[in-house]
């Protein structure tokens, strides 16, 4: 809501959610980031080629996209969304950890699916669960709130992998090591569930602005789709650091804690300037996440460097700007499936781009 005010300290019960549901994606982020910061190169290591890792990465996001839609219709037809929320962690969080025990890149190539599809299965569902505390905090600032806290445990997650790295240890010994942040984001969804068993009673005002699925939801996803294609995968990113020999492999994680660190900031200043000016904010998002590739694949080390904070921004754009976008746009009795269908055209947009630049 344009020109909601946060009070430091709030005591309000929709904001204690927003934060508790951010400490499970700060713990969610940094065991997966810090998977897909070796991803690229441990697969390279299992023998696996440069298509091989983008097009894994982009049909694991294709994957993770696209069964969005049909998680997010479940829940709106069952209402479980605390089961169909934690079966999702599950899945997406200890696919990472059993990275550690494959010995081929067809097996950790379906874990990165596994991966992928667990997050799909619960990202709709924590969206419309927090799409009822946007009334009260207005959408941008929300999802920015929650952003910055997955995107610090993004950041954590490379530079914990980077550190194991450069003490000597292999990729499996990180892999391994990310079980405790698993079985720590597990725990707090455990105590989300338990203090908000129905996160529809904290709407205040009016969330769910549509009666259905309007032209206004498709024109956003299909320009989303076209975003999606121009976003270049960290896995890409990092095998082509690795091969180009810009820098050493245990430096990779820590380029990646530059790009999510960088998205943290950007997230926060972008998500308070959605809820003043949507659409400049948004279109000034996208025009800067375009420098992106040109940057990374072209350029010298300093110019990647440039390069992440774009990433940075892309990934701002992504996980705070378009959720604040589908929030201002979801049916009533359909806000699952709303966001399950936006991020499967979002998906085939990945997978697109990902297939390309592989």
């Amino acid at each position: 809501m344009p020109g909601a005010r946060l009070t430091v300290g709030s005591s309000s019960p929709a904001f204690t959610f927003v934060l508790i549901m951010g400490v499970v994606n700060l713990f969610s982020d940094m065991t997966y980031e810090g998977g897909a910061a070796m991803n690229g190169q441990y697969m390279a290591t299992l023998g696996a080629s440069a298509a091989v890792i983008s097009i894994t990465a982009g049909a694991g996001e294709f994957l993770g996209y696209v069964v969005r839609s049909v998680s997010g219709y479940v829940t709106d037809k069952t209402g479980r969304y605390w089961l169909i929320t934690f079966a999702g962690y599950a899945i997406n969080l200890l696919a990472v950890p059993a990275m550690a025990l494959v010995g081929n890149w067809q097996m950790a190539a379906l874990l990165v699916f596994a991966e992928r599809i667990g997050r799909a299965i619960r990202k709709p569902t924590v969206e419309a669960m927090l799409s009822y505390t946007t009334g009260k905090h207005g959408r941008g600032w929300v999802y920015a709130v929650n952003t910055a806290l997955d995107e610090t445990g993004a950041t954590l997650g490379p530079l914990i992998v980077a550190l194991v790295l450069l003490l000597g240890g292999d990729y499996r010994a990180g892999y391994a090591l990310l079980l405790i942040s698993s079985a720590l984001a597990l725990g707090f969804v455990v105590v989300a569930r338990v203090n908000f068993p129905l996160p529809s009673r904290l709407e205040e005002g009016r969330t769910a602005p549509a009666r259905s699925l309007g032209v206004a939801y498709y024109l956003y996803m299909a320009a989303a789709s076209c975003f999606a294609v121009g976003l270049l995968s960290y896995e890409l990113v990092a095998y082509h650091l690795s091969q180009a020999k810009l820098m050493a492999d245990a430096w990779i994680p820590v380029l990646l804690a530059l790009a999510t660190g960088c998205s943290v900031l950007a997230g926060l200043v972008l998500g308070k300037l959605y809820d003043r000016a949507a659409l400049p904010t948004l279109l000034s998002a996208v025009a800067l996440s375009s420098l992106l590739s040109p940057l990374v694949v072209l350029g010298s080390l300093p110019v990647v460097l440039v390069g992440m904070a774009f990433l940075g921004i892309g990934y701002a754009t992504q996980d705070t700007l378009l959720k604040a976008v589908i929030a201002g746009l979801l049916p009533e009795g359909k806000r699952n499936l709303a966001f399950g269908l936006f991020y499967a055209g979002y998906g085939v947009g990945w997978l697109v781009g990902s297939v390309a630049m592989g």
